[in-house]
């Protein structure tokens, strides 16, 4: 097997290895696999999460306590300290758009700066596409975010970063599937 490291456009978004195996196949082996993004979450100020996206098997209770726990830590911190914290054995950074927190779940050596870039850049694409976006659109255009979020990160890692190029994509699948924005 050969082992390579995604190189991206974004400083220290390299700590995730894969082992690709003959004939193009991903093995992925849990002990081994240390994905750049483990979590994506957007929660509102009460807690409610309006979209989670898991680069890393979790058992659903897990899930759901690892929700509570990071809103607990994102909401109860003071509005002067840094948008990281270490949590765990990883780095939780975060960022607050109006009532929402978007949370993501990194390795500890990571870049704190680019994970808040990937974040703003997600917000960006998100109110461009749907004008203004707000809370409601989140929630009841979901599988559209899911969409835009696929073509932004890949198995937690990002895979593109041009917002023409990811808006164009999001598009051409509206067009596919038949479907104009609202």
């Amino acid at each position: 097997t050969a082992c390579q490291a995604w190189q991206g456009p974004l400083s220290g978004f390299d700590s995730c290895r894969r082992r690709i195996l003959q004939g193009g196949v991903l093995d992925v082996d849990k002990t081994d696999f240390i994905a750049m993004i483990r979590f994506m979450l957007l929660q509102n100020r009460q807690g409610k999460t309006r979209l989670s996206k898991w680069y890393v098997p979790y058992d659903d209770s897990e899930k759901q306590s690892i929700q509570v726990e990071c809103h607990k830590v994102v909401t109860q911190r003071e509005a002067k300290f840094t948008n990281f914290v270490e949590w765990r054995t990883h780095k939780l950074v975060y960022r607050r758009y109006a009532g929402l927190f978007f949370t993501l779940c990194v390795d500890v050596n990571d870049n704190e700066l680019g994970c808040l870039e990937a974040i703003h850049l997600f917000v960006e694409v998100l109110d461009q596409y749907f004008g203004n976006v707000c809370e409601l659109d989140l929630v009841f255009n979901f599988h559209k975010v899911f969409v835009i979020l696929d073509e932004y990160f890949l198995a937690g890692e990002v895979m593109e970063t041009s917002k023409t190029q990811i808006l164009n994509r999001v598009h051409e699948i509206d067009l596919l599937l038949g479907q104009t924005k609202d």
